[in-house]
């Protein structure tokens, strides 16, 4: 479960005619009381099917959002033949909760 700030407009891409795929960035924050400061954590998250149409048509750069779903890693080979392992969070359940203030 988690409750943050979308940091950019969703990537939709269809995959197959009517089955649509959305990912997106999502901005939680922590405070840590010893040093007083609050440490921003970036997460990228999967949603499909239903989820993906209202990421498309609703939500936004800065929209307030919490999602529920299950982590998920993958390894890939970057341009570079350089191997990469991303952890993304396959979402099972979003709920829209308003726009950011800043």
């Amino acid at each position: 479960m988690l409750l943050g700030y979308v940091g950019a407009d969703p990537e939709v891409r269809y995959p197959e005619p009517d089955r649509p795929v959305a990912f997106l960035s999502l901005a939680t924050n922590d405070y840590n009381a010893k040093t007083g400061t609050e440490i921003t954590e970036w997460h990228r998250l999967v949603m499909g099917g239903d989820n993906a149409r209202l990421a498309e048509k609703y939500i936004r750069k800065g929209s307030r959002i919490f999602v529920e779903g299950k982590l998920k890693s993958r390894e890939f080979e970057d341009k570079f033949k350089i191997r990469r392992r991303v952890t993304e969070i396959i979402v099972e359940r979003v709920e829209l909760l308003g726009r950011s203030e800043h």
